[in-house]
């Protein structure tokens, strides 16, 4: 039995984000990375979320930019404390 099957359901989830309602979908594991992202940064989580989709080009979606983002940030941690 694969012990990632049941994390990797995808959740929506919804966010104000300057002024208007959004939603978007993730895979438990990146929700949870991504909350920590943002008390690691202390900020609020929906400040972290606008940066993102501030900063995503607009031909993507904001669920695959979370994803991108905390993909980034896990590569870049793992390179500063030399891990693989």
């Amino acid at each position: 039995m694969n012990p990632f099957a049941s994390k990797g359901k995808v959740v929506k989830h919804s966010a104000t984000l300057h002024g208007h309602r959004t939603s978007f979908t993730l895979e438990e594991p990146f929700w949870q990375e991504l909350k920590a992202i943002a008390k690691d940064r202390d900020m609020p989580l929906a400040r972290l979320i606008a940066e993102i989709d501030d900063g995503r080009g607009r031909e993507g979606n904001l669920s695959s930019a979370l994803r991108v983002y905390v993909l980034a940030w896990v590569k870049a941690r793992a390179d500063a404390t030399g891990g693989a």
